[in-house]
């Protein structure tokens, strides 16, 4: 007897053990985890965040383990995960600092922007409200100042942290705005102009009220009327239709995306402006500014958004076609001697999301593509790779020439021809089509990125292309944006 309990006890042990030690293999943290970063409550080492909406009033952000594509844990004791204490309605906005250990989300449906902490999971509150539909907001990694674009309003809104105030500089149909990374550069385009701003911060109690301000400096609005503090003023330039601004990795260079015929206008181009005269601090003498423009390139196939490798200036965007139809194109650019180096055709529509990832890749998302120059070629019956409408491209760096492939590929059926369709449809079962791209996020190192695409989680590979099986992280809802949360830098998203 004395046996058969000692041995049901060792058994008892060895079993409470192993479970232990699987426990333990399953999710196993370094020593010393990476930047010292803190194991999180959901045991994940490897987390995307998704932001979702249920109704377009009720939201939330959910974690998947991106390391091996599933909503709960391994152990299949914890169903999901979720950011707690967040509930705004339409999160479409992720803004990730993983550096950090934080995340900035904008909801459309309040103007809430939420600071989400990564370490706790945890919602930290919102740091500021915009207007509800603001069509943009930018956070500089300092967090010193929140700017937020309020197009209805025809507000520029500037959160000054250091002085707990929030200055709305009027700017009627302001609908973009961008911020380096030092904070030390904000610009903001309008829609439908030809101008670009620019906001400084004047030396307290410099001009006694707003009109003085405006008189001596030339700004279009001076904030607030007594005692102003930030203005906004027009840069010179050559401009036809900005739509976006990329800071150059060195902090020299702010290169203006000039949208062109994509956006009403005629040329599209890419105008360069040195940084130094930009700078928050710099305040005009006088109405008369010098001109920081270092230079103005034509780009044939249209630009809307741009990244960088430090060498050559990747540019992605839609060139007007004889029929009145637009289809995208990628544009290169060499930043040493500012010249365009090749033209690549990609997937068609509104274009605003780039990022690199594993195997040299370059990963291009856009939005609305089922209205250009492909989706007609697909509706013709053409059975090649044009005829490929969707949003996301897959382009394979280091050849001379690239090759770049519309993802998923698929392929329309014709005489002779097997049809190749979507391998995981979206609610509204459609073969050929999942819809707009609206979130983009790198998973280092696992040879993936994790995509928002037609409202539902897809994810692809970096080796080929190919999509895999994301039935195990789809979402309730719709799917808005994507971001890495144990990135080594803010670049993965």
């Amino acid at each position: 007897m004395q046996i058969f309990c000692g041995l049901l006890l060792a058994l008892a042990t060895l079993g409470a053990s192993s479970c232990h030690s699987a426990s333990y293999y399953y999710y196993k943290f370094p020593e010393y985890n990476y930047a010292g970063r803190p194991v999180p409550p959901s045991k994940l080492a490897q987390r995307v965040m998704i932001g979702l909406t249920a109704n377009g009033s009720s939201g939330s952000l959910q974690i998947v383990d991106a390391s091996r594509d599933i909503r709960g844990n391994v152990q299949d004791t914890v169903p999901g995960f979720l950011i707690s204490g967040y509930s705004s309605g339409f999160p479409g906005t992720i803004l990730s600092f993983p550096s950090e250990l934080r995340a900035y989300v904008y909801s459309s449906s309040d103007g809430s922007l939420t600071n989400i902490n990564y370490s706790s999971e945890s919602s930290s509150g919102s740091v500021g409200t915009f207007e509800s539909g603001s069509s943009s907001v930018a956070v500089p990694p300092t967090f010193a100042h929140y700017y937020g674009a309020e197009e209805a309003a025809g507000v520029l809104e500037v959160i000054d942290n250091a002085t707990g105030s929030s200055y709305g500089l009027n700017l009627p149909n302001v609908f973009k705005v961008a911020a380096n990374k030092g904070d030390t550069v904000a610009l903001a385009m309008v829609r439908n102009s030809n101008v670009l701003y620019r906001v400084f911060k004047l030396n307290q109690n410099q001009y006694p009220t707003q009109q003085a301000a405006i008189a001596a400096t030339g700004s279009a609005d001076c904030q607030p009327t007594l005692l102003p503090v930030y203005c906004v003023v027009s840069v010179p330039g050559t401009y036809d239709k900005p739509a976006g601004v990329y800071f150059s990795l060195d902090g020299t260079t702010a290169y203006v995306l000039n949208c062109g015929a994509e956006c009403g206008g005629n040329t599209a181009s890419v105008t360069l402006l040195q940084q130094g005269p930009l700078n928050n601090n710099v305040i005009p003498s006088n109405p008369i500014q010098p001109n920081p423009m270092t230079a103005n390139v034509i780009v044939p196939g249209g630009v809307t958004a741009a990244l960088s490798d430090g060498s050559t200036l990747y540019m992605a965007g839609q060139q007007l076609q004889p029929d009145g139809l637009f289809t995208g194109f990628l544009s290169t650019m060499n930043q040493a001697t500012n010249t365009i180096t090749g033209k690549y055709s990609i997937s068609d529509g509104s274009h605003s999301k780039m990022l690199f990832a594993d195997n040299n890749t370059l990963w291009i998302g856009s939005q609305f593509c089922a209205t250009g120059e492909r989706h007609k070629l697909f509706t013709t019956g053409a059975t090649t790779q044009a005829a490929n409408y969707n949003c996301l491209t897959m382009v394979t760096l280091g050849s001379a020439t690239l090759a770049p492939k519309i993802m998923p590929a698929i392929n329309q059926a014709a005489t002779g021809v097997t049809a190749v369709t979507v391998p995981h449809p979206n609610q509204n079962n459609n073969q050929f089509y999942y819809g707009s791209l609206t979130g983009l996020c790198w998973v280092e190192n696992f040879n993936k990125i994790y995509t928002a695409y037609g409202g539902q989680v897809h994810i692809f590979s970096t080796v080929d292309g190919s999509e895999k099986d994301n039935q195990y992280v789809t979402v309730q809802g719709t799917a808005l944006d994507v971001a890495y949360m144990d990135a080594s830098s803010d670049d993965a998203n």
